[in-house]
């Protein structure tokens, strides 16, 4: 067990996540019982099917262009989009791009303080910014609601992190 817990088989663990990879898993046993029960609703590891995924290839010179045609397309006045991309550099940079092209874009990132990152959230939510470019630290344990677009401008390296990523959007009340 861990210090400062009560021993295992006298408390209740509950787990919950989208993936559960083995070595989480097998971290996992250290504060369940023996006689745990495992219990999965769909596929773990698999995509929420209540998600429409698309993929389009381009060379990456055409990205940035790929972005805004897709971006424009969408009523940001109600639809709020989260794009992910893979250092804070980007994030910035293309937040501030977007923002040119009277996009209203806002960016979520590690190296932003916590006040900025707590208002860019609060921005994306009432819908001033509803375009947030983010790195991963975005990509697990916040509750944004009502995302109904997420854009992987950079592909994620772990199949565990995509699931996370597009599992932003597919929650409950939000199909």
């Amino acid at each position: 067990g861990a210090p400062g817990m009560p021993d295992k088989n006298t408390r209740h663990t509950l787990m919950f996540s989208a993936t559960f990879p083995d070595d989480i898993q097998k971290l996992a046993h250290e504060f369940l019982r023996d006689d745990f029960l495992f219990l999965t609703v769909g596929r773990v590891g698999g995509a929420c099917s209540d998600v429409t995924q698309a993929m389009i290839q381009i060379d990456h010179s055409e990205k940035r262009d790929k972005l805004m045609e897709l971006l424009s397309d969408v009523p940001t006045t109600k639809a709020r989009t989260l794009v992910f991309v893979d250092t804070k550099r980007n994030a910035d940079f293309l937040a501030t791009l977007l923002s040119q092209e009277n996009l209203p874009t806002t960016s979520i990132h590690g190296d932003r303080q916590q006040r900025e990152r707590e208002m860019a959230l609060v921005d994306f939510k009432n819908g001033t910014c509803p375009i947030l470019i983010a790195t991963s630290v975005a990509a697990r344990g916040l509750d944004i609601p009502k995302v109904e677009h997420v854009i992987n401008y950079d592909l994620p390296s772990e199949i565990d992190e995509y699931v996370h990523r597009i599992g932003r959007t597919g929650r409950c009340g939000n199909l």
